[in-house]
């Protein structure tokens, strides 16, 4: 009787332990975080950016729930994260800032970037030159607005529910940077 109580334990132990990462591309990606606010997020989806074959960064969105709608991600509750894991060595400063200046303009009217354009070039000032292995965290939180941090190093905090809208646009709007990063990031692949 020990033994089955035995086997029964370890089954019960075996089967309790939840996979904690997935493997996108070679980069580890949490399954479930913590938001600077202290909310849990979920990993809805991630995928690798390519420009021209070329993988430059793994992306992962977080939220409080699973969705598969840009509507869901952009209009949702709650706080939100996008994480940039960089496996190209070497991207610099001037080609991530001039990815999310041509991201929003090919995602809004000409009004809407208008009304970002300051925030968008304190965002750009946050940034610096990237290389396989580092990160770039941005988190939305609800009552700050978005939290940057690059390579491990808070950066700032550019306020506004709209400017969030903007930047997550570059990955999920009309006019993605990367169609496949875009389905994966909503979990559709």
């Amino acid at each position: 009787m020990r033994h089955y109580c035995l086997v029964f334990a370890l089954l019960a132990l075996v089967g309790g332990t939840d996979v904690q990462a997935v493997e996108v591309a070679g980069v580890e990606l949490a399954e479930e975080l913590m938001s600077p606010d202290g909310s849990r997020l979920l990993l809805n989806g991630a995928g690798v950016r390519k420009k021209f074959f070329i993988k430059v960064y793994v992306g992962a969105l977080y939220l409080p729930q699973k969705t598969r709608s840009v509507d869901g991600v952009l209009n949702g509750p709650g706080a939100r994260r996008v994480v940039m894991h960089f496996v190209y060595d070497g991207v610099s400063r001037e080609k991530i800032t001039g990815g999310w200046s041509e991201g929003m303009q090919a995602n809004l009217s000409e009004q809407a970037f208008n009304a970002i354009k300051p925030r968008l070039e304190q965002f750009n000032a946050l940034f610096e030159d990237m290389r396989a292995g580092d990160t770039i965290v941005l988190d939305y939180v609800p009552a700050e607005g978005m939290r940057v941090e690059v390579k491990g190093r808070e950066k700032g905090v550019i306020p506004g529910e709209d400017f969030m809208q903007a930047l997550f646009k570059v990955w999920l709007g009309d006019a993605p940077v990367d169609a496949g990063l875009k389905r994966a990031m909503l979990g559709l692949d």
